[in-house]
């Protein structure tokens, strides 16, 4: 018997869109989980959801490894765990059946488990933990096992159902502040021959995750924020820097997905992350997540180069300064623009989000996110419209516009969830149209420079051209669609104290 098994319901099969981008990472947040645990002195195994199949895959585990506890920790790195996905829920709800139905003690953690727990009580799990939960976790079962005479009810960021059936919550836990303290994540519980297989014959590369940092400090007002709230800890670079060398040592990566929602906030770290790497004589590529206002911190962008940055993604958000004022976003237009620059001149890639459909956005903001796209030839975008989760002041300001659907069912969902500026059709379409116009123009781009140097055309040249033709013919009748269905009558949010231009 083992003592505890650890799961999670992000299952990459039920998420049409990225289960065809096939790029999958094991469940960061879970295995460092595992690790705590393990350091307890707890028999622990892992089910990795991201590349099961279906729910049953659970199920054969539960049977397989007989636990005491069965723990649903969700990888809040995930920023697709932080949306709370309503497929991935009901896998959640489908595993604690499982596990009940096996006798076991069920126990939840994650953004939605926070955001609801008296759900996840009612469908059957015995307790939730609220926020962060590696101390909750090992608090709580040594309780339950006899190994602490602490009581329930002092077991901070709980939730549970008391002898009367109300659901009880216990005070909140302060986070955990000294990263460093923390073992590494439990990798020797991954199938990491599987994931390296599907990265290798799909993309030709081995690419794993790793995180530096916990929370962002930022104020964003669509941001949820249900684990670490507005708290901000980092790793040191010598920290994360020994992590590199160990996971080059044992596993050899061609690439390292650093998850963190932002990479290198305190001043100067990426100057000495880098530092540390040149002097271990290590580079990596990776990819990263950073903001462009800090990017253009003095030394920030030749830094990230010689660390060994390959792709920064930012939230750009928007090319309307209106809009991003409006998000709190903090940033500033011509920021994008300069950070774009200096990126691509450091020879750094760049990748944008783009937010579409936030309240007041009107078509000539989105005319100017476009132009941006087209300006700046980012390479690669990411498109969302905006998502109003619990805790945000964005939520806040239209849940009263919410109906009974208050998630997506997968990442490509993109239904407009409140009464936005436009029908949800309307952005499913913009979407498409964003796409046409950009894949094709990258395209064009990358086959005028193979003109000039024809000793690198490729056969997959010849598929990415007939793409682009067909984008460009397609688009026209793309965009009279999206006219019309801008056109369509519907009565957009207009928010307390807010004017809507």
């Amino acid at each position: 018997m083992t003592d505890i098994l650890f799961g999670q319901s992000y299952y990459l099969r039920f998420d049409p869109k990225l289960w065809e981008a096939m790029q999958p990472y094991p469940p960061l947040g879970t295995l460092y989980a595992a690790a705590t645990m393990r350091e307890r002195g707890y028999d622990v195994a892992l089910f990795d959801a991201m590349l099961a199949q279906s729910t049953q895959e659970w199920t054969l585990a539960l049977q397989r490894e007989r636990p005491r506890y069965a723990v649903l920790f969700e990888d809040s790195f995930n920023y697709l765990s932080k949306m709370s996905l309503l497929r991935m829920r009901e896998a959640a709800f489908e595993m604690i059946d499982a596990a009940k139905a096996q006798g076991c003690v069920v126990i939840a953690c994650g953004s939605d488990m926070t955001d609801h727990a008296d759900s996840y009580l009612s469908r059957g799990a015995d307790y939730v933990l609220l926020g962060e939960g590696e101390e909750t976790l090992g608090e709580l079962i040594d309780h339950l096992e006899g190994r602490s005479t602490l009581a329930l009810a002092d077991i901070r960021s709980l939730a549970y159902r008391d002898a009367t059936g109300s659901v009880l919550r216990t005070y909140a836990r302060p986070v955990i502040a000294n990263l460093d303290t923390l073992s590494f994540p439990a990798w020797d519980l991954v199938d990491r021959e599987k994931y390296r297989r599907i990265w290798i014959d799909r993309h030709g590369y081995y690419s794993m995750n790793l995180v530096t940092t916990r929370g962002c400090p930022f104020h964003c007002n669509w941001c949820a924020k249900p684990i670490w709230g507005q708290r901000y800890h980092v790793r040191s670079p010598r920290n994360v820097v020994e992590e590199m060398l160990w996971i080059k040592r044992e596993f050899n990566p061609d690439s390292i997905w650093f998850m963190d929602d932002i990479m290198g906030i305190q001043d100067r770290w990426i100057e000495e992350f880098a530092d540390l790497l040149d002097a271990a004589r290590l580079r990596i590529p990776f990819k990263s997540l950073n903001r462009v206002d800090l990017l253009l911190r003095g030394n920030t962008i030749p830094a990230l180069a010689r660390a060994g940055a390959q792709i920064v993604w930012v939230g750009a958000e928007s090319g309307s300064q209106k809009i991003l004022d409006a998000m709190d976003k903090g940033t500033r237009v011509e920021q994008i623009y300069e950070a774009t620059r200096q990126l691509h001149a450091r020879g750094v890639k760049v990748a944008f989000f783009l937010q579409f459909g936030y309240p007041g956005e009107t078509r000539d903001d989105i005319e100017l996110t476009l132009k941006m796209v087209r300006d700046l030839m980012p390479d690669d975008i990411g498109i969302s419209v905006s998502y109003p989760l619990p805790g945000t002041k964005f939520y806040e300001n239209v849940k009263h516009e919410l109906g009974e659907r208050v998630n997506w069912l997968d990442s490509a969902d993109l239904a407009m969830l409140y009464q936005g500026p436009y029908r949800t059709e309307f952005y499913r379409q913009l979407h498409t149209v964003v796409h046409k116009d950009y894949r094709s123009r990258k395209t064009w781009r990358e086959l005028q420079t193979l003109v000039r140097n024809p000793a690198n055309l490729r056969p997959a040249h010849l598929k990415k051209t007939a793409a682009m033709i067909y984008h460009r013919l397609t688009l026209p009748r793309a965009r009279a669609e999206l006219d019309a269905l801008a056109a369509l009558p519907h009565e957009p949010t207009r928010l307390p104290n807010v004017e809507v231009y």
